[in-house]
């Protein structure tokens, strides 16, 4: 196993989980994408744990489909349209990974390997986990390797059933300078993408694509592996580097100061949004960047999974009204999101906005924002002094869909889009409230007063 392979399976999976464990979470993340026969544009997921590839790689390819196809049929996808909008959409968060002074990497298997030494590192005494079901099948395919043809089939039966550590020894990296040679290495790699060890193999490209060192810089505990070694969920620093290109730790905009310590954020407006029910819970707080993407998509997570939330109507993601602008600048110097700041930092915050900031007029804002001298200024009098009846921008109605990639998790266990119809108000209705749920919670922390009414007979699960 090459240095390059040892360190990429350190940020990977850690140093501390004991080779039973490794084939246990790697055996779940063993899989490739593969397309639902009862929708034909989603992707299905498996087993819990790779829905941290498989959920951003899905709303990237939605992305694709209802922004850049001409597809006039969105949710019917053939074989080769299925093959074109895959192939692309890993290209497009590849590209996204890489520096502009890197090269891109793809990662496989078995190249410059022979079919027999594939049999033959498989067939070895310390089988794991996932090679012991089907090894019969394996010794029996043995006895034809006489026939040319049969060495074909025992060689791909070898690499199905390998377990973690023969999986590793067997991959290799191919690098890239250009897209276009990315591209064709990508569509030439498309059996590859769809088979037993798809998900880890793009996993794998787009963190060397990135850099380790790169992303070891960016991950707030650099001993924290990117997939839980007790879970197999895949952490936030993962998540952030598919859906931005940067692994950082946070999800709040731009970086913070704490206790002398930088804690790295988001820096730009992602094309692809991310919205959790742990801001629902107060464990965290989503900036703008991520809360309000480019697209009208957002990877939707929950305690233990992510799904995919999304809509059609491109006025959902409009540019920001000029007080949603003050409120997000607002509220990066508020990072403990207390509704108010210290009087100290207006004069910050009214030159981020490109308000009048001379020291005259500042001293006359304090003292009418702050008038029994309490030392704050609050979010909401200082909307309403600088930017007095302006609403959120947006439809008030609009058709929802919902993805959710686990079979069990999904109505009648068929992977599809769920349908709904979203109104947002501008204040709480009694008359129009439906049912307390886990999603509308996590929507209420992008629109507050959302109100969501499914085709379906019962809500779509986040988990």
């Amino acid at each position: 196993m090459s240095e390059v392979t040892k360190e990429l399976l350190e940020l990977v999976w850690g140093t501390k989980s004991s080779p039973g464990l490794s084939d246990t979470i790697f055996c779940r993340w063993t899989q490739g994408f593969v397309f639902s026969e009862s929708e034909g544009s989603a992707l299905e997921q498996f087993e819990g744990g790779p829905c941290a590839v498989i959920a951003p790689v899905q709303a990237f390819l939605l992305k694709k489909l209802l922004f850049s196809s001409e597809k006039s049929s969105w949710r019917d996808c053939s074989e080769d349209e299925q093959k074109e909008l895959l192939c692309h959409t890993l290209c497009d968060i590849l590209e996204s990974a890489c520096d502009s002074s890197g090269s891109y990497c793809l990662v496989s298997w078995l190249r410059g390997r022979t079919p027999e030494e594939a049999a033959r590192i498989s067939g070895s005494p310390a089988q794991s986990s996932c090679q012991v079901e089907h090894s019969w099948r394996l010794e029996r395919s043995c006895s034809w390797v006489c026939f040319r043809g049969v060495i074909l089939l025992v060689a791909a039966l070898a690499v199905e059933e390998l377990g973690f550590e023969r999986f590793h020894a067997l991959i290799q990296k191919r690098s890239f300078r250009t897209v276009s040679e990315l591209k064709d290495a990508v569509l030439d790699q498309y059996s590859m993408w769809g088979n037993k060890f798809g998900v880890l193999l793009f996993l794998y490209s787009v963190l060397l694509t990135k850099g380790i060192e790169n992303i070891k810089n960016s991950i707030e505990d650099a001993n924290e592996p990117l997939i839980d070694p007790v879970y197999g969920h895949g952490s936030q620093s993962l998540i952030n580097l598919l859906l931005t290109g940067h692994a950082v730790s946070n999800v709040w905009d731009g970086d913070r100061e704490c206790s002398g310590m930088q804690l790295l954020g988001i820096h730009e407006q992602a094309a692809v949004g991310f919205l959790t029910l742990m801001e629902a819970l107060r464990y965290c707080k989503v900036g703008s960047y991520l809360k309000s993407p480019k697209f009208p998509i957002w990877i939707v997570g929950s305690e233990t999974h992510l799904t995919v939330f999304f809509a059609k109507d491109m006025a959902l993601v409009a540019p920001e009204a000029p007080s949603e602008q003050a409120r997000r600048v607002f509220q990066t110097y508020d990072p403990e999101d207390n509704g108010f700041i210290a009087d100290s930092l207006l004069e910050d915050v009214m030159k981020a906005l490109d308000l009048v900031s001379d020291p005259e007029y500042i001293n006359l804002m304090k003292n009418k924002l702050d008038p029994e001298g309490l030392g704050i200024i609050l979010l909401g009098p200082f909307l309403q002094e600088f930017f007095p009846d302006q609403g959120s921008s947006g439809p008030e109605s609009f058709t929802v869909y919902h993805y959710n990639g686990l079979k069990q998790s999904n109505y009648n266990e068929k992977v599809m889009y769920v349908e709904g119809t979203a109104v947002v108000m501008g204040f709480e209705d009694p008359m129009l409230q439906t049912d307390d749920t886990p999603i509308k919670r996590c929507l209420q922390t992008k629109w507050p007063y959302i109100e969501l009414l499914w085709t379906t007979d019962r809500s779509p699960s986040l988990n």
